[in-house]
């Protein structure tokens, strides 16, 4: 039976070096010194931002309105749900003014800090100038972001279609790929998530996502998962499914093929190595395009490359993005080369809102912060630190199957059984429930709900640590470890 004490946070020396992640080790060991304890639990250590008293309605009314004019499909989280009336870089705030470690970042979507002062400024600067006009017309703020946009993505994909959402640019690549080849079937992977409109929801490959609606033209392949899947880490294996669904189950050539590098909604599957290079091959030679779904694994936030894919040596066709993007802003596009955007010509393709001066100039703004802040550098070890610290904990408690992902994008997956990797629901969520009272935010997914992905809200200011408790406590882990089943 689930005991609901939560035990003190062990605290643990780290080892000094030259390094700059010995860096983020000093100021974080800082931080802890001048954290306290607080019922067994440290508190947050200080920061320079309080919000101003909430005058709104109450959770309840809130609720209560959700509930009679809101879709009832919409859910929440926590037993209790959260009203969020404020945020400063990576701290939210409810509307007692309790301040919360943000973890979660919106679903991946805060990519430099809740409210960052040069993403506001650009928003507001550009509000009161022009806040909305027409691709029709000339305007700086999307030509500016759209040439800074290229320069971050490989060889010629210098072509940018800009959209509202992650939804809007997988739809709008996956017909660009039909368009281009001639083609009609499309190779998604089992397990994916890339949408929810008509032709997104058919490469979306899990069935909490997908309605009884026509969904045609898309094949699902063996997802290559290194800790379910049933090659293991075997990604050639996996790839050999794709070149069979070309074989047996198209017309033997393909529109192309699509993939998160991690898959996110799915619980933070990192594909299996030399899968990619494997797949890109087999649809290459069968006519299709290759699509990279960087929706929630790109601008950085997988530390070791500013695009997810970069971890496993490929070079797309056809790049898509959202969330990170514009750190919060209705932002997404495509990018494509020249040579494949020229398909859109044949009719007229149009998007009201795609390219707003608003949106750009934020995402531009993003850019810049991540660039000016060495946002990439500081995901990468503050990432690494975190993924080695939740591993360690493997040893000494079964409830961890498995530590995943790569910078700030990770995953633990609690199990009840680690032998038959029997998903653990109810301790899932009471592990969310507990980080939320200490002042911690996380999310979860998987199909079962079982995994708990970890996004950070903000990378700005990592080393000088955004863990109450510093990173010599690492509470939001420690006490992960410290419930009891």
């Amino acid at each position: 039976m689930m005991q609901r004490g939560i035990a003190r946070a062990t605290r643990r020396a780290l080892p000094s070096s030259g390094s700059s992640s010995s860096r983020f080790v000093s100021s974080s060991s800082q931080a802890a010194q001048e954290t306290k304890q607080e019922n067994g639990v440290p508190r947050m250590p200080p920061f320079a931002y309080s919000p101003p008293p909430y005058a709104g309605p109450s959770s309840a009314e809130i609720l209560a309105k959700r509930q009679q004019f809101l879709s009832p499909s919409m859910f929440y989280f926590y037993k209790q749900p959260l009203n969020v009336v404020d945020g400063k870089m990576q701290y939210l705030y409810d509307d007692s003014g309790k301040r919360y470690l943000d973890g979660f970042g919106g679903i991946a979507t805060v990519c430099c800090g809740h409210c960052h002062p040069d993403v506001v400024g650009a928003i507001v600067d550009q509000t009161r100038r022009l806040q909305h006009s027409t691709i029709l017309y000339l305007n700086p703020a999307i030509a500016d972001f759209a040439e800074a946009l290229a320069s971050k993505l490989p060889g010629d994909l210098n072509v940018v279609f800009f959209t509202n959402s992650g939804t809007e640019a997988n739809e709008l690549a996956m017909m660009i790929a039909r368009l281009y080849t001639g083609s009609h079937d499309i190779i998604s992977l089992r397990n994916a998530y890339h949408g929810n409109a008509a032709g997104t929801m058919g490469a979306t490959a899990s069935s909490n996502w997908k309605f009884n609606v026509v969904q045609t033209g898309v094949h699902h392949a063996l997802n290559p998962d290194s800790y379910r899947g049933v090659f293991g880490s075997d990604g050639e294996k996996y790839a050999r499914d794709v070149q069979d669904l070309i074989e047996f189950g198209t017309c033997g050539n393909v529109a192309g093929f699509i993939s998160e590098a991690i898959q996110g909604v799915g619980g933070i599957i990192e594909l299996a190595p030399h899968y990619l290079p494997a797949v890109y091959s087999s649809i290459r030679k069968a006519g299709g395009l290759c699509i990279a779904d960087e929706v929630q694994s790109g601008f950085a936030r997988t530390g070791s490359h500013f695009w997810g894919f970069e971890s496993h040596g490929v070079v797309p066709d056809i790049v898509t993005m959202a969330k990170g993007i514009g750190n919060g802003i209705p932002l997404g596009a495509v990018v494509t080369t020249p040579k494949i955007a020229e398909v859109l010509t044949r009719r007229s393709y149009f998007n009201t809102f795609g390219g707003n001066p608003v949106c750009t100039a934020a995402g531009l703004a993003v850019l810049k912060v991540i660039e000016k802040e060495n946002l990439q550098e500081n995901t990468h070890i503050v990432g690494s630190h975190l993924k080695e610290r939740l591993t360690s904990l493997m040893d000494k408690y079964e409830i961890i199957g498995d530590v995943r992902g790569r910078g700030l994008m990770l995953g633990v997956e609690l199990v009840t059984d680690r032998k038959l990797k029997t998903p653990a629901k109810a301790e899932t969520l009471h592990v969310m429930d507990q980080m939320k009272e200490m002042g911690v935010l996380i999310g979860k997914g998987g199909y079962y709900g079982k995994r708990v992905p970890r996004h950070a809200a903000s990378v700005h200011h990592q080393r000088r640590c955004r863990f109450p408790g510093g990173c010599d406590g690492l509470y939001a882990v420690e006490d992960v470890k410290c419930l009891k089943m």
